[in-house]
């Protein structure tokens, strides 16, 4: 892993053993079958209790079984799962981000004590519920809605290109209450509920070793008490995708750094035109130069993007722009690192093809690119060009 400027000198003791646990999880459980998972199309759920003892689901909450890391610490931890893959991370970000997060934001009392000690266990699976198949960048145009119904609401609707839902014992479902004009709330859902049904989507050619699915809800009827009492309107799910969006600018370090990792060594073995190490010429060390400049500066704003989170200082423009900057520099030195291996860096037989398709999702979910260009934006001239 790649640290031109020594960053782990500003770490803690704790945050390095973290990040060296998981490094060595990674290198001997996921490494040496991420490859085939891929391949087949399916998701590596023998590593889910592992993954679960080493603290890595909602690591950086406090209590109820949680580790409670850092906010350096959480990003590491996700760095790592991510040089593995985007897969793995995928599933821990979902968890931890985007159903404990809530949860421990905004559920009540019984909702906390009920999900989140399990959930940390990894014995209860989370999805999040949001994106629909007509509103993906636009979720405040969501169909899904909630009707009250005495001492219950029935939730119509459907959701699309959602991690883990057909891993999921919950499902965290977003809608509007009353009608499609209502207000958005959250609703713990049981997905064993009648009515609930969770479609694997097939096909993929990104993201393969990662569960993910379409969710249909047909008159899925809840007690008044699944509903997270303490938010109301999109800044319930738009807080959970900062969070989340903070875990993926750290993730994507990981898929960069495995793919320079694997660049650097193949430049040096591979021999090309009288006998020289192709690592020797001026066009390949131009390349890595610029892929280790780009790493660099992408653990800089990851690294003071989480001292601002940790002053409680963090704004969501500055989440946007570490998710914008850094996926889309590790989609960048993922394909040049593709481009130094030639014809073998599109086989399974090394990493980078594997996160090069991983990226071309990540740059799209979370937020896409172009909008996270209009937030930086509005940030700047105070003028929305969303509408």
């Amino acid at each position: 892993m790649p640290d031109f400027f020594d960053l782990a000198r500003h770490f803690t003791p704790e945050e390095r053993a973290v990040r060296d646990t998981v490094r060595a999880f990674v290198d001997a459980r996921v490494l040496p079958v991420i490859g085939d998972h891929f391949e087949k199309g399916t998701f590596p759920t023998e590593l889910v209790p592992e993954i679960a003892r080493l603290g890595l689901l909602g690591c950086n909450l406090q209590g109820y079984g949680c580790a409670g890391l850092s906010e350096v610490g959480y990003g590491l931890a996700m760095q790592e799962l991510e040089r593995g893959d985007s897969g793995i991370r995928s599933f821990a970000s979902v968890q931890g981000s985007l159903v404990m997060y809530p949860i421990h934001a905004f559920g009540s009392d019984a909702q906390k004590e009920k999900y989140l000690p399990k959930m940390a266990r990894g014995e209860i699976i989370g999805c999040f519920g949001l994106t629909e198949p007509d509103y993906g960048s636009n979720p405040s145009g969501m169909r899904t809605v909630a009707r009250d119904d005495g001492d219950s609401y029935v939730l119509n609707g459907t959701k699309r290109w959602i991690t883990n839902g057909n891993l999921a014992q919950v499902a965290l479902v977003w809608a509007k209450v009353g009608g499609v004009d209502g207000e958005v709330r959250g609703f713990l859902v049981p997905t064993d509920t009648k009515g609930f049904e969770a479609r694997v989507i097939h096909k993929k050619m990104s993201l393969r070793a990662s569960v993910t699915s379409e969710l249909i809800l047909e008159d899925v009827r809840i007690p008044k008490d699944a509903m997270l009492p303490n938010v109301r309107g999109m800044k319930g799910p738009l807080s959970c995708l900062t969070s989340a969006r903070f875990g993926i600018a750290w993730g994507v370090i990981g898929a960069a750094s495995a793919c320079f990792d694997c660049a650097v060594d193949y430049a040096k073995h591979r021999v090309q035109f009288a006998g020289k190490p192709i690592a020797s010429h001026q066009l390949v060390q131009a390349k890595l130069a610029e892929m280790l400049s780009q790493i660099t500066t992408m653990q800089m704003m990851a690294l003071e993007v989480s001292r601002l989170k940790t002053e409680h200082k963090l704004k969501p423009s500055h989440v946007s722009m570490i998710k914008r900057n850094n996926v889309r520099a590790a989609l960048d030195i993922a394909r040049v690192a593709r481009d130094i291996l030639g014809g073998n860096g599109i086989t399974l037989e090394y990493p980078i093809m594997r996160h090069m398709c991983n990226l071309e999702t990540v740059i799209t979910y979370e937020g896409t690119h172009d909008v996270h260009t209009l937030i930086l934006g509005q940030e700047i001239t105070g003028i929305s060009a969303f509408e």
